[in-house]
């Protein structure tokens, strides 16, 4: 599963490209909601920015038109030095994971080249932004100084019977219903009776590093 965000999202959380259009956010306060659609729909990330842009939402048993509201949403800044996951040896890491140093040094690192850790020694880690650091099999870049999540709990359909392929999280309560954030399946997910939960990115619906 992969997330990612519409090229749109951050014009709209401002209001949109204009000053007449109204589709400022607030995350906490608007009803942003997840849809589902099927692998008939083609997204573009570059130039679909509202609901009337997606195509093809699914229908089956357990699922309601429209969507799910997310629920527990939270808006949370974590400076480098505080992120909880620090870099271990001999450990696999997959790509856009996210470390600090053992001794923080105010930067965080995100994995480009996915692979294992060295054995023992930890990387002489870079100050640089964007500067990158091989670790054994593992590539780190530079990503910031800290970083914001937007993240809510996993949207959980319960006694569903359909096929998907897409979510879509969007501002059901902003004008034009401005679209924010794609996660792609990869595949089919087929359900017959069970329970649907989108597991989202430890980094949340969307993530923003704040650069050095």
């Amino acid at each position: 599963m992969t997330t990612t965000y519409y090229a749109r999202a951050i014009e709209n959380l401002f209001g949109g490209s204009t000053a007449t259009e109204g589709r400022e956010s607030d995350f906490l306060s608007d009803d942003f909601k997840i849809s589902l659609h099927t692998a008939t729909y083609t997204p573009n990330l570059d130039t679909h920015e509202t609901t009337a842009d997606v195509t093809d939402e699914i229908a089956g048993a357990g699922y309601t038109a429209g969507g799910l509201s997310l629920s527990a949403k939270t808006i949370t800044y974590t400076a480098a030095d505080s992120w909880a996951t620090t870099w271990a040896a001999a450990t696999a890491y997959a790509l856009g994971d996210v470390v600090r140093p053992v001794s923080g040094n105010g930067h965080l690192f995100r994995c480009i080249v996915a692979g294992t850790s060295h054995a023992t020694t930890e990387p002489t880690w870079p100050t640089v932004s964007g500067q990158t650091i091989a670790d054994n099999t593992v590539t780190w870049a530079e990503a910031g100084r800290g970083i914001t999540m937007v993240d809510a709990d996993d949207p959980q359909w319960v006694s569903s019977t359909f096929t998907s392929r897409y979510g879509v999280v969007y501002n059901n309560t902003a004008a034009d219903k401005p679209l924010f954030t794609l996660v792609d399946f990869t595949s089919n997910r087929v359900m017959n009776g069970g329970t649907f939960t989108i597991q989202l990115s430890s980094l949340g619906l969307f993530h923003f590093f704040t650069p050095v």
